[in-house]
């Protein structure tokens, strides 16, 4: 791809991508003309790469809020397909494997509660062993913390996989609608996973925070919207869009949602609004909020076949 040197050719290029393959073709009109508008009073033309991309965001989400209608600029050039070269599956596979498949941390906490930290949702076809991994370690604890105050998303077929650990009976997740040709993929919980499954009737507590975005956020309104987990937190950022990525120069992708979210149970997402928590804390004080709850669950519990973890998280409970 040549690259586009002079601003307003960049504007031109961004515009074209806009009108072509953003989600809602009416607001894509309204997203261009305020563009254009502001190259042809040349507000653009002075700024650096960096105030170009932040001031380009600003008016791509003037119209509508959408969080991921964005032009980003990167450090780095951004890398053209080269044959022979590396592809984005070789480097998402190189991140994968510096991430631990998405997972920042996976434990059994004193009073066998289980906590998954996940900082991204990777497609499941690259990191669905470290998803099974966990989620098999943690499906013989008695409740489960999921914490997703640092993840900023991902893939929802990842989605689909985690929520498939926990439940009993094929649930109906999400469906994604696809303004380019028009179709509908719905995502529904998986028939079979590797491994145990932590099951559909234990309690189950998720926590939020501003920065949980995205995939993140679709794993936490499943979860609430089919009264599977509590949301524990703070709400979440509002972004229910996947997207494309087009290079406009060496230095700057913009990224354009191509698709909208529907979930089955409320017809609609949590575009522009976020997820609201059932309990709002402070995200710093979400983890013991959800600990104690668990814990109280575990400690109500029959001891009589399990005494010593009993014992674990009643004495747990007293330390909080």
């Amino acid at each position: 791809m040549t690259t586009v040197f002079s601003r307003a050719a960049q504007i031109e290029l961004i515009c074209q991508h806009v009108t072509e393959q953003y989600v809602f073709a009416d607001v894509a009109i309204e997203v261009t003309a305020v563009l254009r508008r502001r190259r042809d009073d040349g507000g653009y033309e002075a700024a650096a790469d960096e105030e170009f991309a932040a001031a380009v965001t600003a008016d791509l989400q003037s119209v509508n809020g959408d969080k991921h209608l964005r032009l980003q600029c990167s450090l780095e050039p951004v890398p053209e397909p080269v044959d022979g070269g590396p592809d984005d599956e070789d480097l998402m596979e190189s991140e994968v494997g510096r991430n631990a498949g998405g997972i920042r941390r996976v434990e059994r906490l004193a009073g066998n509660v289980g906590y998954l930290d996940l900082i991204a949702f990777f497609p499941a076809a690259v990191a669905g062993w470290a998803a099974a991994a966990a989620m098999n370690l943690l499906a013989g604890t008695d409740a489960l913390i999921v914490d997703l105050r640092r993840s900023r998303g991902g893939d929802p077929g990842m989605v689909a996989l985690l929520c498939s650990y926990l439940v009993d009976e094929p649930l109906h997740l999400n469906d994604l609608y696809a303004r380019g040709d028009g179709s509908t993929t719905q995502f529904w919980t998986l028939p079979y996973v590797p491994g145990p499954r932590f099951g559909g009737r234990k309690p189950i507590y998720v926590l939020t925070s501003a920065d949980t975005f995205s995939a993140a956020e679709e794993f936490a309104y499943n979860m609430q919207q089919h009264g599977r987990g509590t949301i524990i937190g703070a709400r979440t950022r509002g972004g229910a869009h996947p997207c494309d990525r087009f290079r406009i120069t060496e230095h700057l992708t913009a990224t354009v949602p191509v698709a909208r979210a529907i979930n089955p149970v409320s017809g609609t997402n949590w575009e522009g609004v976020g997820v609201a928590p059932d309990i709002e804390v402070p995200p710093d004080a979400a983890l013991q909020t959800a600990y104690r709850q668990a814990l109280q669950y575990a400690v109500g519990l029959s001891p009589d076949s399990r005494r010593d973890v009993h014992t674990e998280a009643v004495q747990a409970l007293e330390r909080i």
